[in-house]
């Protein structure tokens, strides 16, 4: 099928709640013709489907006809794989576009575990089997066939969708088992155990359903962060508008007290900003005049007025939630190795199962009775349930988990790769440092600081070069008065002069500076002092007389030190890979502890990736996703460092939406916490009906406790899958 004549819709499916589910609908799905790839994720409780045009209506029906029920259909046609190009390596994550189809706009409102159609069928049949119960004491002649009738209120839908099931392309369904084992009960004389398994199973359904709705909430929850109305200004009044209205370019009014409605830019007040909700930091930011906020976050103490730079579908919320939904359906190398066991699993014990029931009465002399009895429990235990949910689970948690504290993850793979890397090589600008110049030191030459920077900033009014942005910054860090210059004009690549209250004032290079006036022997050293710490430092010449040296540096991020040392605890060696000169670079790693390579060009940063790999090590590459990018190719693992621009967002395999170098580490921390959290559930799966199998053969227990094993197990697993959504501490 071509792109251009392949459509993807977006289906949104209640009651969809362990693997076996997304199983029979998967191969369903690929049994209507025109389907090409199906993706289904348990806990986003999502079905993506590429197929040709117009066969949505005969898909939803083929989903409902397995026993679910379709919320909603979003679609987008035509372009399925506009953005393939934007992902640069498929061995870390799955090609797939990131449009949006109208099922991102918002998420669907879930019906209560409670008022489910699941819920329901669980309470009829408790009450029927309880009044069996009490109609067998009363009336023992009417007991088997009060069993036998509250058995068939649950297993005939069961049936039903065992039949949906088998004839879509999954013979070997758990509600196939159940059926079969059901039956075989009543008809080995078992119709009181047989009705308590099926009530059984029911409830165990139930669980799985409360468990899944638990993880798929916990991603969703992000999308009630927003607020629903915003202070829009308009023709010179404010007034309360829908915050998903709100246009890109808009001005905002957010008070104090109130959540930000929209991702923007101040352009003015000043207020300390929560930004727990989003980015899990616990100390409120203080952010001024271009300070960038975030829909959801929280405005403290000033009022501010805020330019919208995203719309509400894109801000950076729902731009996470979406992204996090479409990492969920892709599979991890671990939950496709299990989906390939579970494949022969579940046959195989069912031929275990029908040989347990046959062989010993038929070659041993033993009971038919019994060992039918034992045959159907066993046939029970072979539910792959528990055992294929264990990875999905626990990863669809940690995507979760990552994503509210500002982690991305684009997939299971790549959730799987990050825990296993043992170099990590980042950029120096905008990664490991902050990425704009800040004025380290101002060394007077005889004139008092403050009027160092009073003038310095006068003659740097209304510029936007980056050292003149420092030097307006730190005058208004010390609150300094700024008064106007005249006749400023730039010298290219020399500095700029004025007038300032009648004194000629210029401030510039050392070298332009001496090309004016001579500078001392001891100014001289006090320059070369700064430039051997990668400090730029500029002149000012007051009437022609040198009044100061100004140094300026791209300081590195104030968790840079600690955030690279978490990296070496972990085992992880670190390395800056930069295209700035060898002292700057230097100076830096210095400062916060790294090995330096500097110098150098994309390619050679793109070489250096691939030897560590080509020496058997894994390999992090962290830059802010729009440079190196063939550096972020070759790596095992390409990091995107920065404020959630699109550009990181959509061309990384993870990015790390706030900034912080810790937050490698806590990538990296996530990453084992979750595979560590992978084996405790596969053990549990496989353990528990490892024992069931032994104690059933052994006659110790019968269908009652093989049902537990199956969804118990299942329920276990789930919760232990959710203990990785909170934060460690």
């Amino acid at each position: 099928m071509s792109a251009a004549t392949a459509e993807k819709t977006r289906m949104r499916v209640e009651g969809m709640d362990c693997a076996s589910c997304a199983t029979k609908i998967e191969n369903a799905l690929l049994r209507v013709e025109g389907v090409s790839e199906v993706r289904v994720s348990v806990p986003a409780g999502t079905v993506t489907v590429q197929h040709a045009a117009s066969d949505v209506l005969s898909m939803r029906k083929r989903v409902e006809g397995l026993g679910y029920k379709v919320l909603d259909v979003g679609g987008e046609g035509g372009h399925a794989h506009s953005q393939a190009s934007n992902h640069h390596h498929s061995h870390s994550h799955d090609h797939r576009d990131h449009g949006g189809s109208c099922a991102d706009a918002g998420p669907v409102a879930r019906t209560p575990w409670w008022r489910t159609a699941k819920a329901t069928m669980t309470i009829v049949v408790g009450v029927a089997l309880a009044a069996a119960f009490v109609l067998g004491k009363l009336v023992p002649a009417v007991e088997t066939p009060a069993f036998l009738a509250a058995m068939l209120i649950g297993l005939v839908p069961i049936g039903g969708r065992a039949f949906n099931a088998a004839i879509s392309g999954t013979p070997f369904s758990i509600e196939m088992l159940m059926t079969i084992a059901a039956i075989g009960a009543v008809f080995i004389g078992a119709t009181e155990e047989a009705a308590t398994v099926v009530f059984l199973f029911l409830i165990g359904e139930l669980l799985e359903g409360v468990a899944a709705s638990r993880a798929r909430a916990s991603i969703q929850d992000l999308t009630k962060l927003v607020p629903e109305t915003a202070r829009l200004e308009r023709d010179g009044r404010v007034e309360e508008v829908p915050a998903a209205s709100l246009e890109v370019q808009a001005v905002i009014q957010v008070r104090p007290g109130d959540r930000i409605p929209a991702d923007g830019v101040i352009i003015s007040g000043e207020s300390a900003i929560d930004e727990a909700p989003v980015t899990g930091e616990s100390t409120p930011v203080r952010k001024g005049v271009e300070g960038t906020v975030y829909a959801g976050t929280i405005n403290g103490d000033g009022l501010l007025r805020v330019r919208v730079t995203a719309a509400a579908a894109d801000n950076t919320i729902a731009r996470v939630v979406r992204l996090v939904e479409e990492a969920q359906e892709s599979k991890a190398p671990t939950e496709r190795f299990i989906d390939r066991f579970s494949r022969y699993y579940t046959p195989g014990v069912v031929v275990v199962a029908a040989l347990i029931a046959v062989v010993p009465p038929l070659l041993f002399g033993g009971e038919w009775q019994e060992w039918i009895y034992k045959g159907l429990a066993i046939l029970l235990i072979g539910c792959p349930c528990a055992l294929v949910i264990s990875t999905p689970a626990a990863i669809a948690a940690s995507l979760s988990a990552g994503a509210r504290r500002g982690l991305l993850l684009k997939g299971g793979a790549v959730l799987e790769e990050v825990g296993r890397i043992q170099v990590a090589c980042f950029d120096k600008t905008g990664t490991l440092t902050a990425g704009k110049p800040q004025v380290t030191d101002v060394a007077s030459f005889g004139v008092p600081e403050e009027e160092v920077l009073r003038l310095a900033a006068a003659l740097e009014s209304g510029s936007s070069h980056p050292l003149a942005t420092a030097i307006l910054a730190a005058a208004a860090d010390r609150s300094v008065v700024v008064p106007a210059a005249t006749d400023a004009s730039a010298i290219g690549g020399k500095g700029v002069r004025g007038t300032v209250e009648g004194r000629l004032v210029f401030l510039g290079s050392p070298q332009a500076a001496e090309e004016l006036t001579p500078l001392t022997e001891q100014q001289k050293t006090l320059i070369a002092a700064f430039n051997e710490v990668g400090k730029t430092a500029s002149v000012l010449l007051i009437d022609g007389a040198p009044a100061a040296a100004i140094a300026m540096r791209d300081e590195p991020r104030t968790d840079a030190v600690q955030g690279l040392q978490r990296l070496r605890d972990l085992g992880v060696e670190t390395m800056m890979l930069t295209g700035d000169n060898e002292r700057t670079a230097t100076a830096i790693g210095r400062t916060i502890g790294i090995r330096v390579r500097a110098g150098l060009l994309p390619q050679d940063k793109q070489q250096i990736v691939s030897g560590f790999r080509n020496g058997g090590k894994k390999v992090a590459k962290i830059g802010d996703g729009i440079n190196d990018a063939p550096a972020l190719a070759a790596a095992d693992v390409g990091i995107a460092m920065g404020g959630g621009t699109d550009v990181a967002l959509e061309t990384a395999d993870a990015a790390v939406l706030h900034g912080r170098v810790a937050d490698v580490a806590a990538m990296v921390e996530l990453s084992r916490r979750t595979m560590g959290n992978i084996k405790q559930n596969i053990g549990v799966a496989l353990g528990l009906k490892a024992l069931f199998l032994v104690t059933t053969v052994a006659g110790i227990t019968g269908l009652w406790p093989a049902i537990l094993a199956d969804t118990g197990a299942t329920v276990i697993v789930t919760l232990n899958a959710l203990r990785l959504l909170r934060a460690p501490k």
